[in-house]
């Protein structure tokens, strides 16, 4: 017979290669599954061992399905009455794809009525619906205009292992924990007498399956317990007990045998209790030993399993008189070596901290260079965060979500020799090249003008479609990178766009040489009304750099943008020239960068008008980073079309950089276009005489009323002058005028 095996996504050669040593004639990896030849022993075998499985489906029928008549007419022939009895209870769970028939549960539905009504034909009685604890599941696949209607074996999903009592936030499903084991050979490893450790282990699952997984234990044993999987007419129950027989000796063996040798640590204290609960629950209380402790508290002194695997008891300390190698490596050969097995934190939109895996990658290597780890990780840019080289990388998905399994095979790679390039992608590799093509190509002019803070890339090559800017801070002299994707046309699917990010993100990351903490990246997520940017990290982690002789304070992972618009450079070094002895206005603030280049560049007064409050703090602090406060630097939280018509003070300098639109519950909707002739002239009309009016905005369809305007003004066009080189293959992305009062 040919039977069916789902699993998750990633794991299907895993699972096929599962059931061929389970006994299995063939088994072929297809989408989301193995298609199987053998016997319905073979089956309940899969039913009771497979730790990777999420059901096994021996199906009864197979037919043409072309609308829900069909569906039921097809289901209503089959002989129920051979199945179950009408005194059992029943379940269906259906998957139904294409145009004819829409709803699962509709399908789920009509098939189940024509079960009820062939057997109350038969026996004039039918069967209760439950669908928690059926006698008998059915799943129905219709697809392509075929329906499969299957006994599901396993009566439930297979991940339930049955020992779990707690759980945290985003636990992770068992199967998937026993490919992490698998990929990461655990099996080998605690044979050779090595030992398993999860440095944020959460509610305990990697470790608990680990200890399982060593002890022999049948998966399906303390799931199902006493009780059949299902009690389809067909189930060889005699044949079932014989599996559970063996496999109870089995595990009374291995658990006699099993050596204590599992490690688990995590900051939180709520999860090592759920863990702990767990455990027991698993009869593995003395087999793990637990602790509270953050990942970056793991160090040479602290080990974590004796080299007979057996902890320290004396001591107390689980991490001490192991066979743990110290951090250079130079005793690796003569320890034993263990798996590394962990799941760090990340969430729906794959939002993590960096650091965290940066920690993570180096405490390993500190502690355990010579060890194995087998790391999921959210996604590719996070797996590069850990520092960590991959031996291999398998992409797995966690529910929904697509995630990076890195292999680490040992966990410590010497560094490179000086200059040796890092093993990239084709793609990482050319947006690498480009890089540096780029910083050799505006070296000269970069260091001719003191320039710290400059676009390194502006989607360059038009597949890797992203800015990167570079921030060097003032005092440290760190680079770190601002990494903004721009939104991938809608023919591109999601998967190759993502991939051609991570690319980009590594090719920078090798040619620039920053590690991953200080990479800012702001994605490109898909919501209501198309591509917008997702959800921001919350760091509150400013950086000082450096522009002429302006300190800047810079944010670049809680905002979407970082609060210096670096297109700008040009025209704030041109106010900082201007700004001598003069009286100085800075018209929708944001952070006051203009305001400290007019300041440090000899301004007799400084006023800045902004409506947000958060703003002008930033550019008090910038004032302040300058050494520069008092009365003549005043701070204004107001409407700026509003203050204009309110303020009767005249200004040598004045700044006008709008935004293209505004809405505000403070204050009225502003539109550049349709509001920038009122706005230039109230501003003009605050300009002494001789004074000078600079006004920018980054709108690319503006258009300047130039007639409207020279009723009371004269009007300069300096784009050109004021986009600087690093932005000069995109001379549009902002647009500036200098404008004066025109004689009475």
């Amino acid at each position: 017979m040919k039977f069916f095996v789902s699993c998750a996504k990633g794991l299907e050669y895993l699972l096929a290669d599962e059931l061929t040593a389970l006994g299995c004639e063939r088994a072929t990896a297809t989408t989301a599954g193995v298609n199987v030849e053998g016997s319905l022993h073979d089956a309940q075998r899969a039913v009771l061992w497979s730790r990777l499985a999420s059901r096994v489906l021996w199906p009864l029928d197979d037919y043409d399905c072309a609308d829900e008549h069909a569906l039921y007419a097809g289901a209503r022939a089959l002989p129920w009455h051979e199945h179950l009895d009408a005194t059992m209870t029943l379940a269906i769970d259906a998957h139904v794809s294409g145009s004819a028939i829409t709803h699962a549960r509709y399908a789920a539905q009509r098939v189940k009525d024509a079960v009820v009504d062939a057997l109350r034909e038969h026996a004039g009685a039918r069967p209760d619906v439950d669908v928690e604890s059926p006698d008998l599941r059915l799943s129905l696949v219709v697809r392509k205009g075929r329906a499969i209607v299957s006994v599901d074996l396993s009566g439930g999903p297979m991940h339930r292992r049955g020992w779990r009592r707690a759980q945290g936030e985003a636990p992770l499903k068992e199967n998937l924990a026993a490919a992490m084991l698998l990929r990461g050979g655990w099996p080998a490893l605690y044979r050779e007498g090595g030992g398993l450790l999860d440095p944020m282990c959460g509610s305990g699952t990697l470790l608990i399956e680990g200890a399982l997984m060593a002890a022999d234990v049948a998966p399906g044993l303390m799931r199902h317990g006493d009780a059949l999987p299902s009690r389809w007419h067909g189930f060889d129950a005699a044949h079932w007990q014989a599996l559970v027989d063996e496999a109870v000796s089995r595990e009374r063996a291995g658990r006699g045998a099993l050596r204590p040798c599992f490690d688990g640590a995590d900051l939180d204290p709520h999860a090592i209790r759920n863990a702990r609960e767990n455990a027991t629950a698993a009869g593995l209380r003395d087999a793990i030993r637990w602790d509270v402790r953050a990942v970056e508290q793991l160090s040479v002194e602290q080990r974590a399993v004796e080299q007979t695997g057996r902890h320290s008891r004396e001591s107390g300390n689980p991490w001490a008189n192991s066979s743990l190698p110290h951090g250079n490596g130079e005793d690796a050969q003569a320890s034993t070596r263990g798996l590394v097995v962990c799941n760090p934190p990340y969430d729906a939109r794959l939002a993590a901290d960096p650091g965290l895996y940066r920690a993570l990658g180096n405490a390993l290597q500190r502690v355990v260079p010579d060890w194995r780890a087998s790391l999921l990780c959210g996604d590719k840019e996070l797996a590069f965060a850990t520092g960590l080289r991959a031996k291999k990388s398998y992409q797995l998905f966690n529910g929904a979500l697509e995630c990076t399994l890195l292999v680490c095979d040992p966990i410590h790679v010497p560094r490179r020799e000086s200059g040796e390039p890092r093993a990239l992608s084709e793609g990482a590799q050319m947006v690498a090249n480009r890089l540096r093509k780029t910083l050799r190509a505006s070296k000269t002019w970069r260091e001719r003008e003191g320039i710290d803070c400059f676009r390194a890339y502006d989607a360059d090559i038009p597949e890797y479609a992203a800015a990167i800017d570079v921030y060097t801070t003032a005092d440290t002299r760190e680079r770190w990178l601002h990494v903004q994707e721009y939104a991938a046309p809608a023919d591109i699917p999601e998967d190759v766009a993502r991939k051609r990010f991570g690319d980009l993100l590594a090719g920078a990351a090798e040619a620039l040489q920053v590690p991953r903490e200080r990479i800012a990246i702001k994605t490109r997520a898909k919501g209501k009304g198309g591509s917008k940017y997702g959800r921001f990290q919350q760091r509150g982690e400013m950086l000082v750099v450096r522009e002429g002789a302006a300190r800047l304070r810079v944010n670049l992972f809680d905002y979407l943008d970082t609060g210096l618009f670096l297109d700008h450079r040009p025209l704030r070094l041109r106010i900082a020239e201007d700004a001598h002895d003069t009286r100085f206005l800075n018209l929708f603030g944001y952070t006051g960068a203009a305001t400290v280049h007019a300041a440090v560049g000899g301004a007799r007064t400084t006023t800045t008008v902004d409506l947000s409050g958060t703003y002008l703090q930033w550019c008090a602090d910038n004032l302040q980073e300058n050494g520069i406060g008092g009365a003549k630097h005043r701070l204004v939280q107001a409407d700026a079309m509003q203050w204009l018509q309110a303020e009767r003070s005249e200004y040598d300098l004045v700044f006008c950089d709008p935004p293209t639109f505004s809405n505000s519950a403070r204050a009225d909707d502003f539109d550049v276009q349709r509001s920038h002739v009122e706005l230039l002239r109230l501003a003009v009309a605050r300009l002494a005489p001789g004074g000078v009016l600079y006004f920018s905005n980054n709108f690319r369809r503006f258009r300047l009323d130039e007639a409207a305007l020279s009723a009371f003004s004269v009007v300069e066009e300096i784009s050109r002058e004021t986009i600087p080189p690093d932005f000069a293959r995109n001379p549009r992305i902002h647009r500036a005028w200098r404008l004066a009062r025109r004689a009475d």
